[in-house]
């Protein structure tokens, strides 16, 4: 999971004058709409599962769904490992694709 830090454009001035403040918001997005989720490639039920998993187990979240999506591909168990590639997708895509190619 990434940490992005939004420095002020100005490291004098660092707030934002109410006419910049007004313009800014007019390109607000809505971030969880269904082109997000489409973006995403991950259903809302699953999405909602991996918010769940995360507020359980913090920022090893993703690592732990890894580890469940192994577990359940070792017992031979389809579909729990796709349950969880798709938890771990929702949580880190990079270490989804990385887990999806060593099944192959």
């Amino acid at each position: 999971m990434s940490i992005r830090f939004a420095a002020p454009r100005n490291a004098i001035r660092n707030r934002m004058e109410c006419t910049e403040a007004q313009a800014a918001s007019l390109s607000a997005a809505n971030d969880n709409g269904p082109l997000a989720l489409k973006s995403l490639k991950v259903g809302e039920a699953t999405l909602h599962a991996a918010l769940r998993h995360f507020a359980e187990h913090g920022l090893a979240a993703a690592r732990l769904a890894r580890v469940a999506a192994e577990k359940a591909r070792a017992d031979n168990d389809e579909r729990a490992y796709a349950w969880w590639l798709e938890i771990c997708r929702a949580l880190d895509r990079r270490m989804a694709r990385d887990l999806d190619r060593q099944a192959i």
